[in-house]
């Protein structure tokens, strides 16, 4: 499996400056990186990397999720 397949650039702004289609497609990026990682044996530290990066992500939407329903 060649790296540059699972490798996930980081986005050119912060987070929460990111469109939510642009915060979606970060999130679809790092999913599949996560999977990829997880057919290697053994299994990668950048994974765990990923995983913080992943998190992240999903905070953010939780955060615009939950403005939006106080909205």
């Amino acid at each position: 499996m060649a790296t540059d397949q699972i490798n996930v650039q980081q986005p050119k702004h912060p987070l929460y400056a990111l469109t939510t289609s642009e915060l979606t497609d970060q999130r679809r990026q790092l999913e599949n990186a996560i999977a990829s990682y997880d057919r290697m044996k053994p299994v990668s530290q950048e994974r765990g990397d990923l995983l913080a990066r992943l998190d992240d992500v999903i905070a953010e939407q939780d955060d615009r999720t939950k403005l939006a329903a106080h909205a």
